[in-house]
């Protein structure tokens, strides 16, 4: 049985601009939606972007890993790796600004894998990531 699809509701301050980042760049179809929040499918799991005002946007810590700054909180997808090198190419020809550009976390060691960051408008840290074999990678130690 594939696993359950995760709910995450999430604070943005602009529902248009989560509409063109969440719906139009990462492509992910709109669902249910009323004047302060919107649903996305998010690859099979369930994003809802709900309208906060700006002052109640956080501080954003970080956390090192690999020698970089990885943003805490964060979520996103495990990808197949075809499929993260296609998202890499198309966030990069649409001028996505990353917080960490795509590279090879942990490169030799196990868990090697490609990663990617990036902050939707409203400040919220995305991850995208892959392994070459997911099943064996994933909780690899």
């Amino acid at each position: 049985m594939n696993p359950p699809p995760f709910h995450l509701a999430i604070p943005v301050t602009d529902l248009a601009a989560a509409r063109t980042f969440y719906g139009t760049l990462l492509g992910c179809p709109e669902g249910r939606s009323a004047a302060s929040w919107v649903d996305f499918d998010f690859h099979g799991h369930q994003l809802v972007c709900h309208l906060v005002p700006e002052e109640h946007r956080r501080a954003r810590p970080s956390n090192p890993v690999d020698g970089k700054q990885v943003p805490v909180p964060h979520f996103g997808l495990v990808l197949e790796m075809a499929a993260w090198k296609a998202l890499a190419a198309h966030l990069k020809t649409h001028g996505v600004e990353f917080v960490i550009e795509p590279y090879i976390r942990f490169e030799g060691q196990p868990g090697e894998q490609a990663t990617m960051f990036l902050l939707d408008p409203s400040g919220n840290a995305v991850e995208f990531k892959a392994f070459q074999d997911i099943e064996r990678q994933l909780f690899e130690k």
